[in-house]
């Protein structure tokens, strides 16, 4: 019963973090805000968890676990619901647009208004005449705190939820069937990201305003770049879910009977090769009652004597490496499809959570089966992991090869004349087929020309007159569609982007099919690396163990790796969106190939990074195994034969699954 409730809590909260990752680009256009800050509300989850993990993982395992857990799935919900208030306070959505919305509209902005000799150069350019007291009220500028402070609610609520529920797991599953219980609990975890992701599919597909505006009145489409779906009902559904799951632990038991082949052990024979047990160390067992003043004063103690384990350091260094490299490419790989390889939000969700997500939550069961069927020893499971991370880590490098080129976009990919070029100037989006309409640089209403070309907006196509309304909306006499090298009478366009990008149809499938192999080979590895993780300390410092790891981690790869990854996407864009008070607002298009490079150059160098530090491990395990063989010689125990090659097999393997767990426990977080 508590494998299926800490089942469900694990399903509960990948589901509403998977979600969170879907609605980065809604969230961004929503709020008007560049990536860097979509970052800033990204970390924010692991800004709670910091705030209390250390003391909720220490604490919490001498107290009743089940029932932290719950809470702990509570205060997610409360935070879920928070994170969708800003979309009943904030008004409706309104994006820029030149074109009319309905046949019995009047008013809309002409195409191409004509210039005159009294027009100031650039007055299109200026924000309307908003005055400033009250601008940021009307928009809305401060609402994103509110997603910032539900995520944060988040982070502080799924705390105990790891720590507590894999130790409990442990203390009181047998031996041989631990792994394989958190094999299953993984798997579940990773199946939450396959609903969080289409639930994120479906919203995106469905207008933000949905049941409060006239849908033919919206003239733009989910591909477009200024698109918000309907991202605030996803939150909502997600935490009635996370509420549900809180239910269970409040009726299971602080302890359960501990397994025969565990009463008479106070650890396990791999633990007891390379873990010292100090005679003077105060222990407290599951039937002793708790007493805050000495759990207080045994704190210190027991954080010293983890953090004098050269192993466990080293490990918490290279998976800290590993996570900056898999949660920057886990948040913004949504956003990379859609940017990278022109599809919208909604498909790109539903490829992540239908093939990528299964494809890891196969590898991950499949680890923890296979350590339960072969009996791997040690040795043996960490071979495999470090194997697997280096192959899945090669088979990511295939990934620079199958870039796009950019969209053609006159004046910034492209010249007018159709010449590729990649231009950050606005200068470049004037030419002579739209001088004589006053213009403005800073608008995004894109459309394309019979010549296969995407413009700025209608007026700096250089368009007279338009007809239909709505989506349907036609705009004919093009100069610049018309300009020499076009064919004779096509000078008309449409609304939104051109989409005759062959080159990325082609090789987008052999994208995701390298996507899914490449997450399957790593996470083969995921429960392997925890088994080592609790078998290299002590028993009762294991929940402290998995909390301080978590809350390292966090800290140093979870809040910071978002915001660095955003700010350096963010030096991709070609063309910024502008909010109603006139400053910067959410990017429009992206120079796809600096994009490319950027995304995955910081991706595999962060990892490449991290083999080094894995090296070093192995050396360290490899002089642990020799001084501890020479000890046993010099004592002339009996047992040095019997014991040699598994106690190589327990230092080595300790090192190499730490260095693979780094990277498969990144992917059991997506």
């Amino acid at each position: 019963m508590f494998l299926m409730a800490l089942s469900f809590a694990y399903f509960a909260k990948a589901l509403s973090g998977s979600y969170m990752k879907s609605t980065i680009t809604q969230l961004e256009r929503r709020f008007d805000i560049p990536s860097y800050l979509i970052g800033v509300i990204d970390g924010s989850f692991e800004i709670g968890n910091l705030l209390v993990i250390a003391f909720v993982s220490y604490f919490g395992a001498k107290l009743h676990r089940p029932k932290m857990i719950g809470a702990g799935c509570l205060i997610m919900s409360i935070g879920t619901f928070l994170i969708a208030m800003p979309h009943f306070f904030i008004g409706r959505y309104k994006f820029e647009t030149t074109t009319r919305s309905s046949a019995n509209s009047t008013s809309y902005l002409s195409p191409c208004p004509a210039s005159s000799d009294q027009t100031v150069p650039g007055a299109m350019d200026k924000p309307s005449i908003i005055t400033s007291t009250g601008c940021e009220k009307e928009v809305g500028f401060s609402m994103w705190i509110y997603v910032f402070l539900g995520n944060v609610l988040r982070g502080i609520g799924e705390t105990p939820v790891q720590p507590l529920g894999i130790s409990y797991i442990d203390d009181f599953a047998r031996e041989e069937d631990a792994a394989f219980y958190i094999g299953c609990v993984q798997t579940i975890a990773i199946i939450g990201p396959v609903f969080g992701f289409l639930l994120g599919s479906l919203c995106a597909r469905i207008f933000v305003d949905i049941g409060f505006v006239d849908m033919d009145s919206i003239t733009i489409a989910p591909g477009d770049a200024r698109w918000v779906g309907a991202w605030w009902l996803g939150y909502l559904i997600a935490g009635f879910i996370t509420l549900l799951s809180a239910i269970p632990f409040w009726f299971l038991p602080k302890s359960m009977p501990i397994p025969d082949t565990r009463r008479n052990s106070k650890t396990f024979p791999e633990q007891s090769r390379f873990i010292k047990e100090s005679p003077t160390e105060k222990k407290y067992g599951n039937e002793e009652p708790a007493n805050f003043t000495e759990i207080a004063k045994d704190f210190v103690p027991s954080l010293k004597s983890l953090l004098v384990n050269p192993v466990y350091v080293l490990y918490l260094c290279v998976t800290i490496i590993q996570f900056n490299s898999l949660i920057g490419m886990v948040t913004y790989k949504p956003k990379y499809i859609e940017q990278h390889y022109g599809q919208s939000a909604s498909k790109a969700n539903f490829l992540i959570g239908v093939i990528n997500i299964p494809a890891v939550a196969l590898g991950i069961f499949s680890g923890g089966l296979l350590m339960k069927k072969f009996k791997l020893s040690v040795m043996g499971a960490a071979k495999f992991v470090l194997g697997t991370s280096l192959l899945g880590y090669v088979l990511s490098l295939f990934f620079f090869a199958m870039g796009c080129e950019n969209a053609t976009v006159a004046g910034l990919t492209v010249s007018y004349q159709g010449i590729k070029q990649a231009s950050f100037h606005e200068n470049a989006l004037l030419a002579d087929c739209n001088s004589g309409c006053i213009c403005s640089v800073k608008q995004w209403d894109p459309v394309c020309g019979d010549n296969g070309i995407t413009y700025i907006s209608p007026c700096l196509a250089g368009c007279k007159t338009l007809s239909g309304s709505g989506k349907n909306t036609v705009f004919d006499d093009c100069r610049c569609v018309a300009e020499p090298g076009s064919s004779l009478g096509n000078d008309s366009a449409v609304l939104g982007h051109c989409q005759q990008r062959e080159d990325c149809d082609r090789v987008f499938p052999y994208f995701l099919a390298l996507s899914v192999l490449s997450s399957f080979v790593i996470s083969l590895g995921g429960t392997p690396g925890y088994i080592l993780l609790m078998r290299c300390i002590k028993p009762e410092l294991k929940s402290l163990a998995l909390g301080f790891h978590t809350l390292a981690t966090r800290t140093l790869a979870g809040i910071p790796a978002p915001m660095y990854f955003g700010a350096l996407i963010d030096t991709t864009c070609l063309k910024w969106g502008n909010n109603r008070c006139g400053g910067r607002g959410a990017c429009r298009i992206y120079d796809t190939s600096a994009y490319r490079i950027v995304y995955l150059g910081l991706t595999l160098g962060l990892r490449t990074v991290s083999y080094f530090f894995c090296f070093a491990v192995l050396v360290l395990l490899k002089r642990q195994y020799k001084h501890k063989e020479k000890s046993d010689l010099a004592n002339g125990t009996a047992e040095v034969h019997p014991l040699r090659k598994d106690e190589s097999n327990s230092f080595n393997s300790e090192h190499l699954i730490r260095t693979a767990d780094c990277y498969t426990g990144k992917e059991t977080r997506l």
